[in-house]
């Protein structure tokens, strides 16, 4: 994918869309790669007891994963230079079944003299939202 060019971009350009599926096994294999064997992630009984739904998405998964539609857009991960959000829902993974996290990103900000773009991400689990203030600078 090539890189946008900044003057061909305006606020409220949607950069484009992506779903997200994560299953227990995805969430098993994240645990694995980042040591996070946090059982909020994997055992119902556990996270039931903690007060939540049944067994959620680490959030650190969840984060890294939508910002995917940014980095991909940009033509280079290494173009964004903040990335930033607030957890404002857990994202249940039932089982059997997946989560699906809708993710759509929007031209928030356009600074040309920096040559950077925010990119902000409304990323929602059954219309609810999921991550709130989602924002991504863009080096483009």
């Amino acid at each position: 994918m090539s890189r946008p060019d900044i003057a061909n971009l305006a606020v409220g350009d949607v950069i484009g869309t992506r779903t997200v599926t994560f299953d227990r096994a995805a969430l098993v294999r994240y645990a694995g790669a980042s040591g996070d064997f946090n059982p909020i992630h994997w055992n119902d009984k556990v996270a039931e007891g903690a007060g939540l739904p049944g067994v959620i998405a680490h959030g650190m998964l969840t984060m890294g994963t939508v910002v995917g539609l940014v980095s991909e857009w940009a033509g280079d991960p290494g173009a964004v230079v903040d990335y930033q959000s607030r957890f404002t829902k857990p994202v249940e993974v039932p089982n059997p079944g997946t989560a699906q996290i809708e993710v759509t990103g929007t031209v928030g900000v356009i600074d040309a003299d920096a040559g950077t773009v925010r990119v902000d991400l409304a990323v929602t689990v059954d219309g609810a939202k999921v991550l709130g203030r989602t924002q991504v600078l863009v080096r483009v």
